[in-house]
């Protein structure tokens, strides 16, 4: 990150900035366009996609950008708008990620088959690729990263974002010689039971979606997260759903575990109603006596283990910084590692009765909760990001697993194709 301020200043005296489309014009689309246009030379936003395209116009209207936008509606359209300095609006993210004056696509949707159409065209289109979008990664993130890399290009989750977070202090703690055995985040409420009625008022006061906001509540994009963060490290959870133990500082995480046990087997976990509140956390180990001096007399704690910690993430300033790392440096924030090594199941909210239809992340129906790859595959579990509009073909009780067996998939989605090979190519 450090390099990364000097060479977007050097890309900005060049007049070449990094050209990123954005997909989704929501909450943190919002936020990340405004950081990028308003205070970060050398890189700008050039279009925007999203569904309803006025909203995209609102995203630009918010950075000041004058009358520079157009709306788009054909490729020859937008590389013409383009070429001319023009910005773009569109409601295609297809055609706006494939565009030939595109360096990298940041899509930020939070939507899993909506995510997956839009990442397989931009890696089609060698375009760079960075996810807002942990529920995508967590589902289909390592054949992703597979396609990426036979393409040539970078994918990866965003920094500010607490995955990125956590795994930018993973590879500091390993670069100082300390060896992590435990990531994670902090999590100041947990009731998997929220739902977008309990959430409405919170979603509204705060500009966000009211899906988005219960999937925060209800637990699922916390494990959606930790998914990521597994499949980037390697190491494991605890037990389905994390252990999710209470402290009053991060730093008190090291009176929670079994440590020596986290050097066999090291551990994503979340603590809950932590301070600082915020931000993300990795336990690191060291045996040399002398660095524990020092460590010591920096008030680091006795060691052999030391809490590192940030106490905030700041997703719509930060996530810029992992186009420009991808874009100039080759430099992955996080992206999975191999094989998926964690699955986030779906656990009914509420009783489910046959013919029921699922509605995804953040809904009423269900929620989700992380487990490691082979007791889901044994449960025969649901990806939860693979829930919506799926059709109950049997009841279910609430906080009842719910299986591949208990429900139809609709026809025609890209995630189940990708899903598939996903299960192939990692076999």
């Amino acid at each position: 990150m450090i390099m990364v301020d000097e060479a977007l200043q050097a890309r900005e005296r060049e007049q070449n900035p990094i050209r990123v489309a954005l997909i989704g014009a929501g909450y943190m689309g919002k936020g990340m366009a405004r950081q990028i246009i308003q205070y970060m030379p050398g890189i700008d936003v050039v279009g925007i996609a999203n569904r309803t395209v006025s909203l995209a116009e609102e995203v630009f209207d918010n950075c000041d950008v004058g009358e520079s936008v157009v709306e788009v509606s054909s490729p020859d359209e937008l590389e013409r708008a383009l070429a001319n300095g023009k910005r773009v609006i569109t409601s295609d993210p297809i055609m706006l990620a494939q565009a030939t004056g595109v360096d990298a696509v940041l899509e930020a949707t939070g939507e899993v088959e909506y995510g997956a159409r839009v990442a397989i065209a931009a890696i089609e289109a060698n375009k760079h690729l960075i996810l807002v979008n942990a529920e995508l990664d967590a589902t289909v993130g390592p054949i992703l990263k597979v396609k990426a890399d036979k393409a040539g290009v970078i994918i990866s989750n965003a920094d500010g974002d607490e995955p990125g977070v956590a795994m930018n202090l993973v590879r500091f703690v390993r670069t100082i010689g300390y060896t992590p055995v435990m990531a994670g985040n902090v999590k100041g409420f947990y009731d998997p039971h929220r739902n977008p009625d309990t959430q409405e008022q919170f979603a509204t006061a705060h500009g966000q979606r009211t899906k988005m906001v219960t999937s925060f509540a209800d637990g699922t994009k916390l494990s959606m997260e930790a998914s990521v963060l597994v499949n980037a490290t390697g190491f494991s959870v605890a037990k389905r759903g994390m252990t999710g133990l209470s402290c009053d500082h991060v730093r008190d995480a090291l009176d929670l575990y079994d440590l020596p046990a986290l050097l066999e087997k090291p551990l994503v976990d979340f603590v809950l109603g932590a301070e600082p509140g915020s931000g993300a956390f990795v336990i690191g180990h060291c045996l040399d006596p002398d660095r524990q001096a020092y460590m010591k007399y920096f008030k680091m704690g006795e060691g052999p283990f030391h809490v590192f910690f940030r106490p905030f993430h700041l997703t719509h300033l930060e996530a810029p910084l992992s186009i420009a790392r991808a874009v100039l440096f080759g430099d992955t924030t996080i992206a999975a590692a191999g094989a998926p090594r964690a699955e986030v199941l779906t656990y009914a909210k509420t009783d489910l009765e046959k013919g029921d239809v699922l509605d995804g992340i953040g809904g009423f129906t269900c929620y989700g909760m992380i487990d490691n790859i082979g007791p889901a595959r044994e449960d025969d579990a649901l990806p939860m990001g693979m829930t919506d509009g799926c059709v109950m073909r049997r009841d279910v009780a609430r906080d009842t697993l719910i299986t591949w067996s208990d429900v139809t998939i609709p026809p025609n989605r890209l995630i189940d194709t990708l899903r598939a090979e996903q299960d192939d190519y990692f076999s």
